[in-house]
């Protein structure tokens, strides 16, 4: 009896402890996971269902290793919040799959993405053709975004385009800008035009459609 009571209370012990890791962690869904999320998830299952296995193992040689964890991912998910370049590493960038109802062959075979993952990803959206797709971007998470097609009123299709950062936290993203065919100095010409001289306050900047977004860093 004393042992089953030991396995209860350490359960109700770890979930408390697990949820208040969650927590700290910040609110993200399962398909947001990014891989540091993932990995100190599965290291926290693990070592809190071993614990709770192993009753004569004391619980605060589990416990300290869970914090401990919670601690490392927080401070990394601080750099990541600071740092393009670190996200960019951990998490690796978005890529079009699908750009203006072309697609990317040699983007797919970078990502080892083929078209059985293209057509399952599509259909889970319903979307039955891809003559249908416009856009289609593989997310960082997995995930796959699409943008279908869009029709004038007579039927005919209707061009548009997706936003493209062109800045992200002050700097330029150079591989998107050779994607729309401009330069560095085109960018920095233009923003002086519209006022910003210094790209390292501008947190978020992108062109579409022959206009500029641009918004500035919150002053700290």
């Amino acid at each position: 009896m004393e042992v089953y009571l030991t396995i209860a209370v350490r359960t109700i012990l770890f979930y408390a402890l697990i949820l208040l890791i969650f927590r700290v962690m910040g609110k993200r869904e399962i398909g947001e996971l990014s891989i540091l999320d993932l990995v100190v998830f599965v290291m926290i299952g693990e070592l809190a269902v071993s614990s709770i296995i192993e009753i004569t193992k004391p619980w605060i040689h589990t416990a300290l290793p869970m914090i401990f964890l919670m601690i490392i991912q927080y401070a990394l998910a601080v750099v990541s919040l600071k740092s393009k370049r670190f996200r960019d590493l951990v998490d690796g960038k978005p890529t079009i799959i699908i750009n203006k109802g072309k697609i990317d062959e040699n983007a797919m075979r970078k990502q080892r993405y083929n078209f059985d993952d293209l057509l399952t990803q599509l259909r889970e959206k319903d979307i039955r053709s891809i003559a249908d797709v416009e856009f289609a971007i593989l997310e960082s998470s997995g995930s796959l975004s699409v943008i279908e097609k869009m029709n004038n009123p007579n039927g005919e299709p209707k061009e548009g385009d997706i936003t493209i950062p062109l800045i992200i936290d002050g700097a330029i993203e150079e591989e998107n800008l050779l994607r729309i065919n401009k330069t560095n100095f085109w960018l920095r010409q233009e923003l002086k035009k519209l006022g910003y001289r210094d790209v390292r306050k501008i947190s978020f900047c992108s062109y579409e459609n022959g206009k500029f977004f641009v918004d500035i860093m919150d002053e700290q």
